[in-house]
């Protein structure tokens, strides 16, 4: 199992996109940077482009993980930018994040040089698939 502190650093991120509601399909192309904010936060920032229905647009996201106080040294929880709790980290295994009326379910897993996000959405307004690879930059 890998923390966010053992993934801190630069990444290339590339992410393809399935929205099979509006019935299109996309990628990101950027870089995913995990910094350490103090021994129990972790900021996650991406930046990059997004290529969807014949349109480019610029993307960008911020999260923050948070050491768990009561939950002992290797549970952490991502949080958004805004505070809001989005999901527990739980290395290779599903995990929920609770919008209704809209279910998400998503994993992290991977190794120090290669992991992946991948996220599922389903409800009324929403059927997509994200599935992020990141992997380190050549030296």
């Amino acid at each position: 199992m890998l923390l966010p502190t053992d993934l801190l650093g630069a990444w290339d991120l590339r992410r393809t996109v399935d929205d099979r509601l509006a019935g299109v399909r996309g990628h990101v192309t950027g870089t995913t940077t995990l910094t350490a904010v103090g021994p129990d936060e972790v900021r996650w920032d991406e930046a990059g482009t997004m290529v969807l229905d014949g349109r480019t647009t610029p993307v960008s996201r911020t999260l923050v993980v948070r050491r768990n106080a009561d939950g002992g040294p290797d549970a952490w929880t991502v949080h958004f930018a805004d505070g809001r709790v989005f999901h527990d980290w739980v290395w290779g295994a599903t995990v929920a994040h609770a919008c209704s009326p809209d279910d998400y379910r998503g994993t992290v897993d991977g190794d120090e040089r290669r992991w992946t996000v991948r996220w599922q959405a389903h409800g009324p307004s929403k059927d997509y698939r994200l599935d992020s690879v990141l992997t380190r930059p050549p030296a």
